[in-house]
């Protein structure tokens, strides 16, 4: 850790000729922390509160009638079974690390399979538990990154993909159920590929390559023989969940091809015709499960960030009656094996993620787990207002405003989602609930241009050379937050992790003069550094939305838009957070950063964590970032 440290400040002062003020680093555990004051017990205290709220996640049904739900007890999320409606919860995994969720095997057995990684690294591997007697038996090999594990019908065979470092060529591996040494590489692949869903006789399997949120190529593969056939290779279009029909001649598969939006189309797997199953809605499809008669199709619309699930009749085409839901948002839809019950998670503005389960037949919803809120009067809790504001280009961005239960004007705290292909959606966040209780700070989520869920033409708005345009879009709402009379426009902060940690340096760049600060989490400081020290395996992905480094006229780009060589530009405070572990956003980003800022005459504030990667997953870690934040939000904004 030293030398990484000595390395960016050599080379900053390299290129600045000059030496920079010493910072003295406090280690306490796996916590390295620069400028950060004690925490006072009021702070940790009343945090507690709120750190201490949990969700569930709906993860399957047991062969018995149970569920099994991911949920946190102590440091970390694990895989827990509920027997019944409210029942209690019986933990069966037992890590420091977290689990990657849960997929139980078809059939009788109640085994299932979940991915785990170490320290934040995300070379996951994939393990198989048995409930009958606790036994975990691992079916991946060591020093290898692997996931998008997928089930043959009868849960004698499961196909995943792997890749290693340095590689940006991943691998479809299949192996038995029982006997998973025997693993064999299915199809060397070119580029990101992934395994799908299983024709009914396991004769063949679907297959993606992924380039892009707007681009990616539909395979068939044979799983005897590992032959492989592109579907519709002329389309410029993108793929996303897809299930075989029975019989396996047809495809259900969620994609934007002749629209702008994704809807459910069905695919004959010889031809590559599609035929549109979905209306349009005018929003896209998010997800979608097909009841194993397949006769019926539950699907979820992201309707400007909120989820609705949307029920079909897949042979008549007709819309059948879907649960009445609260607002929020669906996630992980999985039916039965009879094809009687659909479970799915449900999360909300005001209330953290829970498992529900809707019976088709007598048309029941139930609610099987309530989660706990850490006793706090969930009454106070703030929903959000959905609006839309004016950038500089004429473009309407849409964003989600939560404003305290108090008067006014408020300091606000705007919270810039990473991606950058990704939407900020208004589930629930004990965090922002504290900064709206606590701390009295109004909270914006924009969905700034490039975010996913208004269309394929939005998604593409900020690629490349338009990346700058993006950070336009947060000017244009610091314009609007001065004309409401309820705001402060002069006590503003940014916050955002990974491509939002980028928006923040890069709006700390161009808006130091208008913000309070900012907290940098996991962001990228220079794209060309980034492309260069970002792991192997996702590099090319990277490219893609970003541009590619190795172009000089893109390299040129790079420079010109660099947090961290504008880094005399930010003059507001900065605060950074990251991950040693981080594969995706290496820690050399937020060193570079840090003495750029300190070399320009900044004093950053820095927390490193030495047991994390991309974003803090232990709570004690995460405790602690918090009540970090919590400190600078106080003195940057002027709160008691």
């Amino acid at each position: 850790m030293r030398k990484l440290i000595g390395l960016a400040a050599i080379a900053m002062m390299a290129v600045n000729g000059t030496a920079m003020a010493q910072v003295e680093r406090v280690v306490v555990g796996n916590l390295e922390m620069e400028n950060i004051p004690e925490i006072p017990a009021e702070v940790s205290e009343r945090l507690r509160t709120y750190q201490n709220v949990r969700g569930a996640g709906f993860q399957g049904f047991l062969p018995d009638g149970g569920i099994l739900i991911s949920t946190r007890f102590a440091e970390t999320s694990q895989i827990h079974r509920v027997d019944a409606p409210l029942g209690t919860r019986s933990q069966l995994t037992y890590y420091d690390e977290p689990i990657g969720g849960a997929s139980v095997r078809p059939g009788d057995s109640g085994e299932f399979l979940f991915s785990r990684d170490r320290g934040g690294d995300e070379y996951f591997q994939l393990f198989l538990f048995d409930t009958e007697n606790g036994r975990t038996r691992q079916i991946t090999e060591d020093t290898t990154r692997n996931g998008s594990a997928s089930w043959s019908s009868d849960g004698e065979q499961i196909a995943w993909y792997r890749s290693t470092e340095g590689d940006p060529n991943w691998d479809i591996l299949v192996a038995d159920t029982d006997n998973p040494d025997n693993r064999r590489v299915l199809v060397e692949g070119e580029g990101a590929v992934f395994p799908g869903d299983w024709a009914d006789d396991g004769s063949k399997i679907a297959m993606i390559r992924y380039y892009s949120i707007t681009h990616s190529d539909l395979f068939i593969v044979d799983t005897a023989s590992g032959d492989v056939r592109e579907l519709n290779a002329d389309l410029d279009i993108a793929y996303a969940a897809h299930e075989f029909e029975p019989g396996g001649d047809n495809l259900l598969v969620v994609t934007d091809a002749n629209s702008d939006f994704r809807r459910v189309v069905r695919m004959d797997v010889e031809t590559g015709e599609m035929t549109p199953v979905t209306p349009d809605h005018g929003w896209d499809v998010q997800g979608m499960d097909l009841s194993p008669d397949g006769r019926t199709l539950a699907y979820v619309l992201n309707a400007g960030g909120v989820s609705q699930l949307r029920m079909m009749d897949i042979r008549s085409g007709d819309q059948l009656d879907a649960p009445e839901l609260p607002i929020g948002l669906i996630g992980g839809m999985r039916w039965d094996d009879a094809g009687e019950r659909i479970g799915f998670t449900l999360n909300a503005a005001t209330s953290p993620s829970d498992a529900w389960i809707y019976t088709l037949e007598s048309q029941t919803l139930t609610r099987w787990t309530m989660s706990e809120v850490g006793g706090l009067n969930t009454e106070t809790f703030v929903e959000p207002e959905l609006i839309s504001y004016e950038s500089f280009d004429g473009l309407d961005v849409p964003a989600f405003v939560y404003r305290p239960d108090s008067d006014g004007p408020h300091p606000v705290i705007v919270s810039i989602h990473g991606g950058p292909e990704s939407q900020y959606r208004p589930g629930f966040s004990s965090t922002f609930q504290y900064w709206l209780n606590e701390l009295g700070a109004a909270v914006i989520a924009p969905n700034v241009r490039g975010s996913s869920g208004y269309g394929r033409e939005y998604v593409m708005m900020d690629n490349v050379f338009n990346r700058e345009d993006s950070v336009r879009d947060i000017g244009a709402l610091l314009d609007w937050i001065e004309t409401q009379p309820d705001l402060d426009s002069d006590r503003v902060v940014v916050f955002g992790g990974s491509y939002g940690g980028y928006m923040v340096l890069a709006s700390l760049v161009h808006y130091s003069d208008r913000l309070a600060g900012g907290v940098n989490i996991v962001g990228i400081s220079d794209f060309r550094t980034f492309l260069e020290n970002t792991a192997g395996y996702r590099r090319d992905l990277r490219r893609a939305e970003y541009g590619d480094e190795r172009d000089p006229d893109v390299a040129a780009f790079f420079e010109e838009i660099s947090p961290a060589r504008q880094a005399a530009e930010i003059t507001a405070p900065l605060f950074i957070i990251q991950g040693l572990n981080d594969p995706r956003v290496p820690a050399s980003e937020a060193e570079q950063i840090l003495a750029a800022v300190r070399e320009a005459g900044g004093d950053p504030w820095y927390l490193l964590a030495n047991d994390e990667g991309h974003g803090f997953r232990k709570k004690v870690n995460r405790d602690f970032q918090r009540e970090a934040e919590t400190m600078f939000f106080r003195e940057v904004l002027g709160l008691d």
